[in-house]
C-alpha cells in the first residue's frame, strides 16, 4: 500500500474500525473520444463515452448527450467497452464528509450482502477505488471510484461527464439545476434524480467556559452577517467557520444569513476544516461557531430558541423528524440516465434496514422510523396548552390527545417547502422509506395514521382543513409511490388538529415551517 496522507488514512481506520481495515491505491480515469458507427450504415458519431450499463453506451456528440443501443452499432476506440471483460463502475465525486467513511462503509456492507469481497485502492488523498469479486471468479464484478472534495467539485465533475453520483451535504441549487438541464442530465431537483443516504445536521457552539445555552436563529444569522449581538458574556464575540467551499458551511449561509437578507459578514473568521474551528472556539470564552452534529469536539453545543419560548436541541429524534431546524440531509444526486445494473440494485439496498445500521455506525443519523412514545412528548403538549387560544378550545386540545393516546408517534415526518405543497427533499425520501417498509409488510395489520398539522395563521378552522389536506396529499402521494394504492391488510387513516401542536413561533418563516407538517403515528 501506498499512502502519501497516513494520517488521514489513520483517523479514516479509526472511525471505521467497525467496518474493515481501509487501504487505499488508485487512479483518476482520463476519457478519451469514440466514434460508433451502425451496423447498417447510416450513422456516424464520435465523442467522449459518458456512460455504459452493459446495454446501453452514452455519449457527449455534437448533437448533445445521445444514447444507442450498443448492440446495434460498432464501436471505435480506446475506450470502448469490451463486452467480453465488461467491468460496471460507478463514479462519486464531491463531499468529503460522506467520502471519508460513510460512502466506503456502505460499499463493504452492501458487498457482503452479496457474498463479494472488496478491495480497496488509493494513491492520493482525493482518489480511491473499491474493487467488487466473488472469490471464484477473477473478473471483478464491479468498481466503484471515488474523489473525495466537496459538493461544489461533485457537480462539476458531474456537469464535466466525469461522474455518475455527487455527494453532496446540502441541496443543488437552482443554477446548478439549471445548468445540469443544459448539459443533459435531467432536472437534479426530480425526486427521482436524488437519494438521502443519511441526515447530518449543523449546530451553533460555544466553548465550554461560556455561559450561553441558547440562541435564536435571529440572532444567529445577525451574528454572522456583522451585527451586534447580546448573548450575555463577558466576551467580545467571535465567529467562527469552516471553509467557503465546504457544503454544510453554504447551506448555513443560504438557509440561515441570506435567508434573513444579509450576507455573511467580514469579521467571520475562516478555518481549513472542523476540527479547527472546534479547536478555536473550545479555547475562547467569547467564541461561537457553526459545525456538524457529531464533529463538535471539546466545544459546547447549544440549542436553537424563539420569541415563544420554544426550544430545539439537535437529538437523534429532532433530526429524523426534522422537529431541529438546521437538520442537513446528505444526498447522492444522479443524471437522468440508465446506470449499470450492479449500481442500480446498490441504490435499491441503500434503503435497507441494513444500510440503515450502517448509517449510525459511521456516527450519521439514520432514516429509519424510531417510535416517540406519548409520555416523552410531554414538552410538546404542554406547548399546545400554552399557546392555545380563543380559536383553539380546551375541546379540541382534548380530542387530540384522546386520538393520539392510543397511538405511538414515528420519526418519519412529512414537511414541505416554502411555499408549496411539495414535499422537501428529507419528506420526499421519508416517503419512498415508508412506501418500502409498507412493501416489506413491516406494518401489516398496524394502522397507520398520517396527522397534519399548520401554522397559527388563519382561523382555527380554515388551518384544521388545512392541515386535513396536508394529510390527505400526503396519503395521495404515498398511494402513488405505491402503485396506486395500499396492499391488503395497510390501513393508512388521516387526521387533522391545524394549529393545535405548535413546534416554533408563527412570526418566522422557519416556525411557520415547523408547524406545517405531516406525522405519522401507529397503533400500539
Amino acid at each position: 500500500m501506498t499512502c502519501d496522507d497516513s494520517g488521514r488514512i489513520g483517523r479514516l481506520m479509526r472511525r471505521a474500525a467497525t467496518f474493515a481495515a481501509l487501504f487505499f491505491c488508485a487512479t483518476a480515469i482520463a476519457a478519451q473520444d469514440i466514434t460508433l458507427r451502425s451496423v447498417g450504415g447510416g450513422l456516424d458519431l464520435s465523442g467522449r463515452m459518458i456512460g455504459f450499463d452493459g446495454e446501453n453506451i452514452q455519449i457527449e456528440s455534437d448533437f448533445g448527450p445521445l444514447t444507442l443501443r450498443y448492440d446495434k452499432v460498432i464501436c471505435e476506440g480506446s475506450e470502448c467497452p469490451d463486452l467480453a471483460n465488461y467491468v460496471p463502475e460507478l463514479r462519486f465525486s464531491g463531499a468529503r464528509r460522506m467520502a471519508d467513511v460513510l460512502m466506503p462503509a456502505l460499499v463493504e456492507s452492501y458487498a457482503r450482502s452479496r457474498q463479494l469481497t472488496v478491495t480497496f485502492t488509493q494513491t492520493d488523498p482525493t482518489y480511491f477505488t473499491q474493487v467488487l469479486r466473488r472469490t471464484d471468479d477473477p473478473l471483478p464484478v464491479g468498481k466503484f471510484v471515488f474523489r473525495s472534495t466537496n459538493s461544489d467539485e461533485g457537480f462539476a465533475d458531474l456537469f464535466a461527464h466525469e461522474a455518475d453520483l455527487v455527494m453532496s451535504v446540502r441541496e443543488v441549487r437552482p443554477s446548478e439545476v439549471e445548468r445540469g438541464a443544459e448539459v443533459g442530465l435531467g432536472r437534479l431537483d426530480d425526486p427521482r434524480q436524488s437519494r438521502i443516504v443519511g441526515l447530518d445536521a449543523l449546530v451553533p457552539v460555544v466553548s465550554a467556559r461560556s455561559d450561553v445555552t441558547a440562541i435564536s436563529l435571529a440572532d444567529l444569522a445577525a451574528a454572522f452577517s456583522g451585527k451586534s449581538i447580546d448573548l450575555g458574556g463577558t466576551e467580545p464575540l467571535t465567529l467562527h467557520l469552516g471553509p467557503a467551499t465546504d457544503g454544510q458551511v453554504q447551506r448555513f449561509v443560504d438557509q440561515v444569513v441570506r435567508a434573513s437578507g444579509a450576507e455573511l459578514g467580514g469579521n467571520v473568521v475562516r478555518h481549513t476544516d472542523d476540527a479547527a474551528v472546534a479547536k478555536a472556539v473550545s479555547q475562547d470564552a467569547g467564541a461561537l461557531g457553526v459545525l456538524p452534529f457529531n464533529d463538535i469536539g471539546n466545544t459546547q453545543a447549544i440549542a436553537l430558541r424563539d420569541n415563544c419560548g420554544f426550544i430545539s436541541v439537535p437529538r437523534l429524534t429532532a433530526l429524523k423528524t426534522e422537529d431541529y431546524p438546521l437538520t442537513a440531509p446528505m444526498f447522492l444526486y444522479m443524471p437522468q440516465r440508465r446506470l449499470p445494473a450492479l449500481a442500480r440494485d446498490f441504490m435499491a439496498w441503500l434503503r435497507s434496514p441494513q444500510a440503515q445500521l450502517v448509517v449510525r455506525r459511521a456516527e450519521f443519523v439514520d432514516q429509519g422510523a424510531v417510535p416517540i412514545p406519548l409520555d416523552a412528548q410531554g414538552q410538546r403538549f404542554a406547548n399546545a396548552i400554552a399557546a392555545a387560544g380563543d380559536d383553539m378550545p380546551l375541546i379540541e386540545l382534548q380530542r387530540m390527545v384522546r386520538v393520539l393516546a392510543a397511538r405511538v408517534r414515528l420519526s418519519t415526518s412529512f414537511r414541505f417547502e416554502v411555499g408549496s405543497t411539495r414535499l422537501d427533499a428529507q419528506s420526499r425520501s421519508n416517503l419512498l422509506a415508508l412506501a418500502q417498509a409498507i412493501r416489506d409488510g413491516r406494518y401489516a395489520d398496524r394502522p397507520l395514521m398520517l396527522v397534519g398539522f399548520s401554522d397559527g395563521r388563519g382561523s382555527a378552522d380554515a388551518n384544521r382543513d388545512l392541515a386535513s389536506a396536508r394529510a390527505e396529499a400526503v396519503l395521495r402521494d404515498l398511494e402513488e409511490v405505491m402503485g396506486g394504492g395500499l396492499p391488503d391488510g395497510t390501513t393508512v387513516e388521516t387526521e387533522a388538529f391545524g394549529e393545535a401542536l405548535p413546534m416554533g413561533c408563527d412570526d418566522t418563516e422557519w416556525g411557520r415551517q415547523m408547524n406545517r407538517r405531516v406525522e405519522l403515528w401507529a397503533t400500539q
